[in-house]
């Protein structure tokens, strides 16, 4: 039960109830399942901001299961972009020999790689990686988005020409 009658997470003296209440359950839950402490911390602080920031549209009562909502998509995030980083230097490594310039250049890659999968819209990003990651089908996809095949196609379609436009200012990496 909240403070003084008022569901709202809004309220200071709310927020910092659920904070008390869940910061640490929710810390040893992401670390369970990441296995590295400062980066559950991390995420527990991203979501306690997101619950700040969403605190409208949360009642005092739905605040627990928000933040491990809001937890559990960060830690698939997360992950997500770790495969992501994984597959392509997987791909890079197969069938090249390591010299210095090569590896320099290749990690500046990686890097320029990295940075524009992440700076996609997140709904262009998600599609992006639940294809090319998780080898989910369009209609895969559409049923878990609870969109239309049309509208992955487009974000998948976005998603791609942004990377290939990235990519392509990279054009001195002959791969």
């Amino acid at each position: 039960m909240s403070l003084h009658g008022n569901d709202s997470v809004c309220e200071e003296n709310n927020f910092n109830v659920v904070y008390k209440n869940n910061a640490r359950p929710l810390r040893n839950f992401v670390y369970y399942r990441c296995g590295d402490i400062e980066k559950a911390e991390d995420i527990v602080q991203e979501s306690m901001i997101s619950l700040w920031e969403n605190c409208i549209k949360i009642t005092f009562q739905k605040a627990k299961s928000f933040l491990y909502t809001c937890a559990r998509n960060i830690i698939i995030d997360n992950s997500r972009h770790e495969k992501v980083k994984l597959e392509f230097i997987k791909q890079l490594n197969t069938g090249f020999a390591e010299d210095p310039s090569y590896t320099l250049i290749k990690n500046e890659f990686e890097k320029k790689l990295e940075d524009a999968i992440s700076l996609l819209p997140e709904n262009q990003r998600e599609t992006f990686l639940m294809n090319r990651i998780d080898k989910m089908t369009f209609p895969e996809i559409a049923d878990v988005l609870g969109v239309s095949v049309k509208a992955v196609e487009k974000r998948m379609h976005l998603a791609l020409s942004t990377l290939k436009e990235k990519v392509a200012e990279l054009n001195y990496i002959k791969i």
